[in-house]
């Protein structure tokens, strides 16, 4: 063999040992063979090369380790860049759901009225007394009330002011009138859609303690509740919580007894606190100075509504801090006079609207004029809804002494 054979035959030899040694590099460092072999024929580059690219595996080696022990995961050395991006992203928290707020609205539409007195003085006499209407309509309990219950129908909660008894006790006690009706017309409130009634007024006790007794027995017995001097009411409608009250207090003196009623509907965390007032100066159209420091401290106190009667006239209507103050309702189903020379009156509505418990500062009231009579000339004790001009003589009227707001329907 030539010495050229034999330095060829070793040059070889060298070049397969090279080739081998640059293929287990590159097996560890990624290096692809067409880098080998340029760095082959760079000589002592190629070896430099070598030297770095062996630094920057052990870099990446022990870099893919840590990135295994996070992602815990067994990718190959290949994939460092993408474990490395991906373990990153799983190790930062998601950010919270955002957790809306529920919102609850519950709403409750109240009608108001004046003197309801489901009965007669039984001086009257019968020819256009309250009950002969009762036999001219064949026994229909329903006749009264005919011409406004759809009105209430629609509503939520009706309350009237009840000045009778419902009782058949003959003693009486000494007064101008006593009004009492039998137990059956009880059912005069039931056909007309009332829900309330209240009892702080001055003819509840017309026939005594035995009066007053029968007469809650009887509306015990229908289910419909009242409330009156020292009774109060709490109930419950739409989902709201309602408590009121009835005084019978004509010169506006007895503040200790708001504050007792306050107390304890207070107590009872009603949503809606109603007060019914017996007070002011009989067939007086504006409402006196004790009426309304009187309205005034009741709203002062917690107090979400004011209904007053007694005057059996109008009286004003007053917005004060947000609230509503009715001084008179007036007279409504009145057997109480046989042709009243004042008929008009109204029935009054206001929406209460709660969000999340929180009472609203809308405005959702209406008054609807209305006659205690269907007929101009007697009193036929069947209450109507006013139109045209009678209806705006008496929204004009009741206006006239009212305060504190602009009403437009």
């Amino acid at each position: 063999m030539s010495c050229k054979s034999v330095f060829v035959k070793n040059s070889a030899k060298r070049i397969l040992m090279t080739l081998l040694l640059l293929l287990a590099v590159c097996n560890f460092t990624g290096v692809t063979c067409a880098e080998a072999a340029e760095n082959r024929r760079s000589g002592s580059k190629t070896e430099q090369g070598l030297s770095s690219k062996g630094s920057a595996a052990q870099h990446a080696a022990v870099s893919h380790e840590k990135v295994r022990s996070v992602a815990g995961e067994s990718k190959p050395a290949a994939s460092v860049k993408t474990t490395a991006v991906t373990a990153v992203k799983d190790s930062v928290p998601l950010p919270a759901k955002t957790t809306v707020p529920s919102i609850v609205r519950k709403s409750v539409k109240i009608s108001a009225v004046g003197d309801c007195t489901i009965g007669w003085d039984d001086r009257f006499s019968w020819g256009n007394r309250f009950d002969a209407y009762l036999e001219s309509n064949n026994g229909d309990y329903s006749y009264y009330l005919a011409k406004v219950r759809e009105v209430f129908r629609e509503d939520d909660f009706t309350i009237a002011n009840l000045e009778t008894t419902f009782t058949s006790y003959p003693v009486k006690m000494e007064k101008t009138f006593n009004f009492s009706a039998p137990d059956a017309y009880k059912n005069v409130l039931l056909q007309g859609c009332i829900d309330a009634v209240s009892l702080g007024n001055n003819h509840t006790y017309d026939f005594g303690e035995r009066g007053y007794l029968d007469t809650m027995a009887a509306l015990d017995s229908i289910g419909i509740p009242y409330f009156g001097h020292d009774k109060y009411l709490v109930k419950e409608v739409c989902g709201v919580k309602i408590g009121l009250f009835s005084l019978l207090d004509y010169g506006c003196q007895f503040y200790h007894e708001i504050d007792k009623a306050l107390t304890y509907l207070k107590s009872q965390k009603c949503d809606l606190i109603i007060a019914c007032m017996h007070w002011g100066v009989e067939h007086t159209y504006e409402q006196t100075w004790a009426q309304v420091t009187m309205a005034h401290y009741l709203v002062d106190n917690g107090v979400d509504l004011v209904l007053g009667s007694h005057p059996h006239v109008l009286q004003g209507i007053e917005k004060y801090k947000g609230k509503y103050i009715l001084y008179s309702m007036a007279n409504f189903c009145f057997g109480g006079n046989t042709d009243p020379d004042d008929k008009d009156t109204m029935i009054f509505q206001q929406t209460f609207t709660f969000v999340n418990g929180e009472l609203q500062p809308d405005d959702y009231i209406k008054i609807i004029p209305a006659s205690v009579s269907g007929v101009s000339y007697c009193n036929n004790y069947q209450p109507v809804v006013l139109e045209g001009a009678e209806k705006e003589r008496v929204m004009r009227k009741i206006m006239r002494y009212s305060s504190g707001f602009e009403y437009r329907e």
